[in-house]
């Protein structure tokens, strides 16, 4: 089966929120991977999150460079993390928690790869993160299924369902992760490419999907969206 390794070039945080929603909302027939690449500090924050808890935990350094995702979760700071998505189908009545473990666990052994002692985090707070609240911080506060290493939390996410297509939406944070980004995208995506039974083919999104995905960078840049909690 194929996947697609998307393409985009360098975006703010309103593009990448923006680009995300318009290909999951195009219920792609392949599992997509896309790892972002960034103009710039910046940081999300959880779909249910009230931004009084919001604004107390956003780093500095970023002016207005934050909005809210579409998915749920705690505040997260892209300073020097890997943020990536997947958009995939998933028929049936699988669980966001079926859903969640299955991409951790594959992603896991990825990273035992590279020498992280990494493992899925046991206790905490019940995973995973859908549109409900989160931790104000998600970095600070690892729920169930987490990918773990000595130092801590490594790897978060949270999910949304579209119908019968998923939008999880990825984080890892090591030292370091930027100036290794290339060790850590092939990890990522050749662990999950040998679990879901991938052959990785690159390409970009749709002509339709930047589009609408031109449209819904207002979205994210609205107060109404930002602080809608």
């Amino acid at each position: 089966m194929t996947g697609l390794l998307l393409e985009s070039p360098p975006l703010d945080v309103f593009g990448q929120m923006a680009l995300d929603e318009a290909l999951a909302q195009s219920r792609p027939d392949a599992f997509c991977i896309r790892f972002f690449r960034w103009t710039g500090p910046a940081a999300t924050f959880g779909y249910a999150q009230r931004m009084a808890e919001v604004e107390v935990a956003l780093p500095g350094g970023i002016g207005n460079n934050y909005t809210r995702r579409p998915t749920g979760g705690g505040v997260v700071p892209h300073l020097d993390d890997l943020t990536f998505s997947c958009v995939f189908p998933a028929k049936g009545a699988l669980r966001p928690g079926d859903i969640y473990r299955r991409l951790h666990a594959a992603m896991v052994g990825g990273l035992r790869g590279l020498g992280l002692a990494a493992t899925l985090c046991a206790g905490g707070r019940s995973g995973p993160r859908g549109r409900t609240g989160g931790a104000s911080q998600c970095f600070q506060e690892p729920v169930a299924l987490d990918v773990m290493t000595e130092a801590g939390k490594a790897l978060g996410g949270a999910i949304r369902r579209y119908g019968d297509t998923v939008l999880y939406q990825g984080s890892l944070q090591v030292p370091g992760g930027r100036d290794r980004a290339g060790e850590f995208e092939a990890a990522i995506r050749d662990s999950l490419g040998a679990e879901w039974k991938l052959e990785w083919e690159q390409g970009d999104a749709p002509t339709e999907v930047w589009a609408e995905a031109g449209t819904l960078g207002e979205k994210y840049r609205a107060e109404e969206w930002i602080r809608r909690r």
